[in-house]
């Protein structure tokens, strides 16, 4: 095959991990009709149409979908191998692409990784905030961050956080005006801060207490898919949040956020970044999850 025909190729499975001619060029670093016009020379070499586009997306015909089955895993087979002669440098380098939710980066995955990454700056890395579940082969990841409970089976998991728990927190102006929950089921007669999931429902609170569990459907004016802007809300008195308690640590130390049903807030598995075993050869790789890795004794020296 002429390397021509091989870069076109190329261009097309980038187009296809992505799904937006967008992303794919700025990856490959091309512009946008450079791609454009590689992948329609691609369709009429081949006689068939790869793509079906839209304005808004960028999809797979049946022919594209059993072209990138084919190539995908060879070319990721290639740039695997690839990376592992870059292993063999004495600085690791590379791209690692990870992801994660934005309470997984905030509070255990960016505070590890700042100050490592400024000693590699050959080691770049591409965070993708996901509130779902990556299938992290398919997508194109190299890695991925989920609680203990969540992560695939046959993937590879290393602990890199503490267990921690979600609390509901309200505004001291909220409780003035509302009497204070308690029990789970109050929370019905109040105005409560919805999280919308990513399958595009909201989240059921959950709750546990001396072995008891207990799910809540609350109710509420505002609905968020993000805990920073839950948080703001409950400060400004909209209602109560059901939130991650790191996340407002030092708003309730202020005094700008009270705890209720502080005896019915569950423990959660803390996170574990998981990879196939193909990405234990990266010397870049091995940064990430070292700089990462859980030690509780270093933990509790700490707090």
């Amino acid at each position: 095959m002429a390397s021509q025909d091989f870069n076109d190729l190329l261009a097309f499975v980038a187009v296809a991990r992505e799904r937006s001619f967008t992303r794919a060029a700025a990856k490959l670093g091309v512009v946008q009709s450079t791609l454009s016009h590689t992948i329609k020379r691609l369709e009429m070499q081949m006689g068939l149409r790869l793509l079906t586009r839209t304005t808004r997306s960028v999809g797979l015909t049946e022919a594209g979908e059993r072209l990138q089955q084919s190539l995908a895993p060879r070319i990721e087979e290639i740039e695997r191998d690839i990376a592992a002669l870059m292993s063999l440098r004495d600085t690791p380098s590379g791209s690692i692409r990870i992801t994660l939710s934005e309470h997984a980066l905030e509070t255990v995955v960016w505070p590890r990784l700042a100050p490592v990454l400024a000693k590699y700056p050959d080691v770049k890395v591409e965070f993708s905030l996901d509130i779902g579940f990556r299938n992290i082969v398919k997508d194109g990841f190299d890695a991925g961050i989920r609680l203990g409970e969540s992560v695939e089976k046959d993937m590879i998991a290393v602990r890199i956080g503490p267990d921690w728990r979600l609390v509901a927190v309200a505004s001291p102006a909220y409780l003035k005006q509302h009497p204070r929950p308690r029990h789970p089921q109050d929370l019905i007669r109040h105005a409560c801060i919805k999280r919308r999931l990513a399958a595009g429902g909201h989240y059921v609170w959950e709750f546990a207490r001396n072995g008891a569990e207990l799910q809540v459907r609350v109710e509420g004016q505002l609905t968020f898919n993000d805990s920073g802007a839950m948080i703001d809300a409950a400060v400004k008195g909209f209602g109560i949040a059901y939130v991650p308690e790191d996340m407002v640590a030092q708003r309730i130390r202020s005094g700008e956020l009270i705890v209720v049903l502080d005896d019915w807030s569950p423990q959660f598995d803390g996170y574990y970044i998981y990879y196939p075993t193909s990405r234990q050869n990266s010397a870049a790789f091995k940064v990430i999850v070292d700089a990462l890795r859980y030690h509780e004794a270093r933990q509790k020296k700490r707090g």
